[in-house]
């Protein structure tokens, strides 16, 4: 039985958070104090009545898009692709939604509904949300990366924002296995160890949150993590980087200081390995 109120919780808390931080996705500390007061920003800066959601959540949808697909493919002809082929085929018609308005696209096109996924027919969607120029480059370039042959040297953040449905999909095709599918996906358009690495280890979190029998808390599975991440990567030049980041987010959160001295010892959150330990500390601390 699918855990179906978790994946609405992860999917919607996901979109929740990425309309609340893109109001201040450029900013500094300095600036967001300067808008938004003390207590920095603490409600939805809407735009015509709208939370605008970024590129994370839209490429977070098109990732589960492509999951479907795959499993539909199954289905129908007992035979399917790689997950990640059919996501990157997703990540292609997400690309046309950054370059293009929904009435200009429909407009070119005879049959939206067998050579596009779904998603693209939806026309709020077709709205470009500062997107990546790794991820934008690596799509454009009809190439794409692997682990065993990155298509770059990136580690930006693009590649581990939009794996969450994998950590979802997946239940019973073992753990190792679940892991380097996150790290497949991001490896499409991210090659440096630190731009896949932090991806498998999301898709880990949140595939030991849904679906692990025992009640482990919130920080014994993120060290379940570390040490799985060591293992499947032992060969990586930049695992211990990733480790090293890690366990001093779960340090900081039991260490008392401020959350923005906290953070700003993490990093800024551009780069893959950042990005998950920022959301490693404040999960710990809010948990």
């Amino acid at each position: 039985m699918r855990e179906l109120d978790k994946f609405r919780g992860c999917i919607f808390g996901g979109a929740v958070g990425d309309a609340l931080g893109y109001s201040v996705e450029f900013m500094d500390i300095d600036q967001i104090l300067y808008k938004y007061g003390e207590t920095g920003i603490n409600s939805y800066d809407l735009k015509n009545g709208i939370a605008i959601i970024s590129d994370d959540t839209q490429m977070t949808l098109f990732t589960a898009n492509g999951l479907l697909i795959g499993k539909t493919c199954g289905m129908l002809r007992g035979i399917a692709g790689s997950p990640e082929s059919y996501c990157l085929r997703c990540y292609y018609a997400w690309l046309i939604t950054q370059n293009e308005d929904y009435s200009s696209w429909k407009s070119k096109v005879d049959d939206v509904s067998q050579e596009y996924p779904w998603l693209i027919r939806i026309p709020g969607l077709h709205k470009r949300r500062a997107p990546g120029k790794t991820v934008l480059s690596a799509l454009e370039s009809k190439f794409s990366g692997s682990v065993e042959q990155p298509i770059n040297d990136s580690k930006g953040c693009g590649g581990l924002m939009r794996v969450a449905p994998i950590g979802l999909y997946f239940e019973n095709t073992g753990i190792d296995k679940i892991c380097m599918l996150g790290a497949k996906n991001a490896a499409l358009t991210h090659g440096h160890d630190l731009g896949y690495i932090p991806a498998a280890a999301f898709v880990f979190v949140i595939n030991r949150i849904i679906y692990s029998d025992n009640k482990k808390t919130l920080e014994e599975i993120i060290i379940d993590c570390i040490k799985k991440m060591d293992t499947l990567f032992s060969d990586k030049p930049y695992i211990g980087e990733f480790t090293a980041i890690m366990e001093k987010a779960i340090e900081l959160s039991k260490s008392g200081k401020n959350d923005v001295e906290s953070i700003t010892e993490l990093g800024e959150g551009w780069v893959a390995e950042e990005t998950l330990a920022i959301a490693v500390y404040c999960s710990l601390v809010c948990r």
